[in-house]
């Protein structure tokens, strides 16, 4: 069972994101951006409290074999190491070449990497992966909790030819710099699906070929519930030059990693070849479809449920914060 205080950060952590997402429906999602990325006070709670959430009672559950939790972080950082040391890169790099040759297109550059890995770890928090030898992480954050972590928002900065860092911020972040990026309960925070995938789309900016983009997102439902959902995912990575290479459903979230074909036309051409009808162009999460007024409702995380679980309904799946949750 969750604590007192494992409520109260959880509850904290909701609301601003639910807060977030209403002020979108109202002033437009760019504007609402725009002033919570400045909301000082907001921010620097929200950094303690995740902070909080993450080392001491996320950390403490994944530790306890009864729960059968799995973290984010080791989860990511072993399937880097096997992406890259253990060379699981080769099979998918053979299966680029395989495609390039089927659609006559050329391939200019293969991976190359060395070690330690490049990651870019994106609303990092605390810097949870400064523990791995084998990584050279750049953590970033809105605002971070504690001072191993660059402030700067994602969404604006700029992507240019060399990195570009004053003080404790980052200006500008080398394009087709990095090995790895990780998204870890990141994509739930931003408030629509627009931005998301302009987070998506920076991620591909960054990455060199070949290079993954890991995405950890919180859910509680079974593996089947949210299918056709992650599909939508599945499609909208592909359409942007994403090619999805892993998927795990575990008790409380969804873990996926997309690489970066060794051309875009790769990945696009199997959301040309795959698409299905239920597959729609977005990131959505059923918060999005819920009215401000069920949005202060907790009890209807069930309404989005049934919103995204009927049949006429373009997304059909719930999408429950569970690690902000808490029902363990």
């Amino acid at each position: 069972m969750a604590t007192e205080e494992h409520k109260e950060l959880a509850y904290y952590i909701k609301e601003v994101h639910a807060s977030l997402r209403k002020s979108s429906s109202k002033i437009g999602f760019r504007r609402a951006w725009l002033e919570h990325s400045k909301n000082e006070d907001i921010l620097k709670k929200y950094a303690k409290c995740m902070e909080r959430l993450a080392t001491v009672h996320w950390d403490s559950n994944c530790l306890d074999k009864s729960n059968a939790v799995v973290s984010r972080i080791q989860w990511s950082a072993d399937f880097s190491y096997n992406y890259y040391i253990n060379d699981h890169y080769l099979k998918f790099r053979d299966r680029d070449i395989d495609i390039s040759n089927k659609i006559n297109i050329s391939i200019d550059s293969l991976e190359q990497f060395s070690l330690p890995l490049k990651l870019l770890d994106v609303g990092s928090c605390y810097n949870p992966f400064k523990m791995y030898t084998f990584l050279d992480v750049l953590p970033i954050d809105l605002c971070p909790a504690n001072n191993s972590v660059y402030q700067f928002d994602f969404l604006n900065v700029d992507i240019g030819e060399e990195m570009v860092i004053e003080s404790q911020s980052i200006k500008e972040l080398e394009q087709n710099s990095f090995d790895i990026v990780t998204f870890c309960f990141l994509l739930e925070y931003i408030p629509n699906s627009e931005l998301r995938i302009e987070a998506c789309v920076r991620a591909y900016n960054l990455l060199k070929p070949g290079g993954i983009l890991i995405i950890n997102t919180p859910d509680s439902k079974h593996v089947g519930a949210n299918s056709k959902l992650m599909k939508c995912w599945r499609y909208t990575l592909a359409c942007l030059g994403f090619s999805r290479i892993k998927y795990e459903k575990f008790k409380h979230m969804h873990c996926l990693v997309f690489r970066k074909s060794l051309h875009k036309d790769i990945a696009i051409r199997w959301s040309t070849l795959c698409k299905e009808s239920n597959m729609e162009y977005g990131l959505f999460i059923p918060q999005d479809f819920l009215s401000d007024k069920e949005e202060d409702d907790h009890t209807n995380i069930d309404k989005a449920s049934n919103i995204c679980n009927n049949d006429s309904a373009t997304i059909t799946e719930h999408f429950e914060e569970l690690p902000f949750s808490y029902d363990e």
